[in-house]
């Protein structure tokens, strides 16, 4: 076995072997240094573990510390508290952006540090908030531990452990082994494992899997980002005789490669509403690739209507009350929610919501005439909202709670009469007339005037964030249209109004185009971010 301290001689003699493991919360990142203190331990080693409680933005990450020594002239070693940046012998990070972290500060080192990583992704809270694609960028983290680690081993060990049962730290413990960085055999591992008497045949069926794929020295991480988006194609039949007509018409209206994405959408507003609505998104659709063609639109491959197809079923399946309550009561979410936590088929999993509706949402989903009166009478709007704006923590288990969402997700039928779809149809109208006034003069800003809709999305005061943006953001049209890379500030701005939930970036490209009009500000090039 090759042992961390073969490319130290004698530092076994001089110091501890030092261990640093950077865990969220659930990935039993305190279990599996218990581990490495038991296997220390077992061999006649003196051993001390510490922790380090993290921040909420990494779901309660922590840093735990593990330090060993073989005692000298029967003297135990005095161990030290914390890491000590650019002196950790070995780095255990249980997701790869906890490896990133690592080595920010500075606990991995070239001359030292082994690193050992699952190549999975969790992302972080600051990842999530931003309305665009605020994921970091993994391919950094690679480069840089290719630079700062005297050796890195990394796989997705989230997938081993899924596959046998158990959490990501069995994995981490079977990839230690297999490394060969401490001076351990694997039976002392497998028997600490044992020793735990908790899940112990799906831990030593990660860890056998894991040592395996570590001992045989892994290839550069392949790190995934997120699952790839396929469209499904467009299916012979639905075996339904309404949806059976969509998919004809799809056919008959429009071109193949535009089957996909168009399939797409009729999926998503059957599951919303229902096949007359499918039907309604077609009619908008037909006349939208109408005036594609007429602009030239085949010369490029009509991304117009492609686009349109895309962010118009989007923007017709917006959020409500009554989308959420459906959301909520699917027998899907509580089979997915049930997996995620590893509940068994004997055991009862009740799921509590915080619901928190605004009384724009409730008079949303009101008659036209009802809920327009109710907002006509300022008195009475603040009363209700007052009554309404406390907040409820709703147990979805439960037969009450159950039945009430479940009945509210049965009104949908209702929804075209309400006072919000009003207000939806009238604003996609805009919409999309505003792209259609400049589809034969503009191609490249018409489709990106389509593609603007995407700042629109989430529920509550998220959705009302992002209509403010994308109101802004159509304002500049007209001040847009007609200069030279009119699509490339048009892009500009939306990637800058998905860059921050406040604004501040979307007005600073705003000020950018007012410099630009004055002159002395180079134009962006056309993108599409």
């Amino acid at each position: 076995m090759k042992a961390l301290i073969d490319h130290l001689p004698g530092r076994i003699h001089e110091k501890p072997i030092s261990i640093a493991i950077l865990a969220m919360g659930g990935q039993g990142g305190g279990v599996l240094a218990d581990w490495i203190v038991s296997i220390a331990e077992a061999q006649g080693w003196a051993a001390q573990s510490t922790s380090v409680p993290g921040v909420a933005q990494r779901t309660g990450a922590t840093i735990y510390y593990v330090e060993m020594m073989r005692p000298l002239d029967g003297k135990r070693p005095v161990f030290s508290l914390m890491p000590t940046p650019g002196d950790v012998d070995i780095v255990l990070a249980a997701e790869f952006m906890e490896a990133g972290r690592a080595i920010l500060r500075g606990f991995v080192n070239p001359a030292q540090t082994v690193l050992i990583a699952s190549s999975h992704r969790f992302y972080a809270v600051v990842e999530k908030q931003v309305p665009g694609n605020g994921v970091g960028d993994s391919m950094t983290v690679i480069e840089a531990a290719g630079i700062a680690a005297r050796k890195i081993i990394a796989f997705d060990m989230q997938e081993v452990a899924e596959r046998a049962g158990t959490v990501v730290s069995s994995a981490l413990f079977g990839a230690l082994c297999g490394a060969g960085v401490l001076p351990f055999g694997r039976d002392v591992f497998e028997t600490a494992v044992r020793a735990s008497g908790k899940g112990v045949d799906a831990s030593l069926a990660a860890f056998a899997q894991a040592h395996d794929i570590a001992r045989a020295n892994p290839p550069a991480p392949d790190v995934k980002q997120g699952p790839e988006k396929r469209l499904p194609p467009l299916p012979v039949s639905a075996g339904h005789s309404q949806l059976d007509a969509l998919l004809k018409r799809v056919r008959a209206e429009f071109p193949p490669h535009l089957h996909p994405m168009i399939y797409a959408g009729l999926r998503r507003l059957v599951d919303y509403q229902d096949p007359a609505y499918a039907q309604e998104y077609l009619d908008r659709l037909v006349s939208l690739h109408s005036h594609d063609r007429n602009a030239g639109g085949a010369a490029q491959t009509y991304s117009f209507t492609e686009t349109a197809a895309k962010y118009l079923a989007i923007g017709m399946a917006y959020d409500d009350v009554l989308r959420v309550a459906d959301l909520k009561t699917r027998a899907s979410r509580f089979r997915r929610v049930k997996d995620e936590v590893g509940a068994s088929a004997s055991q009862i999993l009740y799921t509590t919501e915080y619901m928190h509706p605004r009384m724009e949402e409730i008079v949303g989903f009101l008659p036209a005439s009802l809920g327009s009166a109710i907002e006509n009478r300022p008195r009475l709007f603040k009363a209700l909202d007052r009554l309404v704006n406390r907040g409820r923590r709703v147990r979805t288990g439960t037969v009450l709670w159950f039945l009430s969402l479940y009945t509210l997700s049965r009104l949908r039928r209702l929804r075209r009469r309400s006072l919000r779809h009003g207000r939806e149809m009238a604003h996609i109208a805009i919409w999309l007339d505003t792209a259609l006034a400049h589809l034969p003069t503009d191609y490249p800003l018409a489709v990106e005037i389509v593609r603007s809709r995407r700042l629109i999305k989430g529920y509550s005061d998220t959705h009302s964030r992002g209509l403010s943006k994308f109101d802004q953001v159509l304002a500049q049209v007209p001040r847009i249209a007609g200069r030279p890379g009119a699509a490339g500030w048009l892009a500009f701005m939306n990637k800058a109004a998905l860059g921050d939930e406040e604004g501040k970036a979307l007005d600073g490209a705003i000020r950018s185009f007012d410099a630009e009009i004055e002159g002395g500000v180079r134009r962006p090039a056309l993108s599409t971010p």
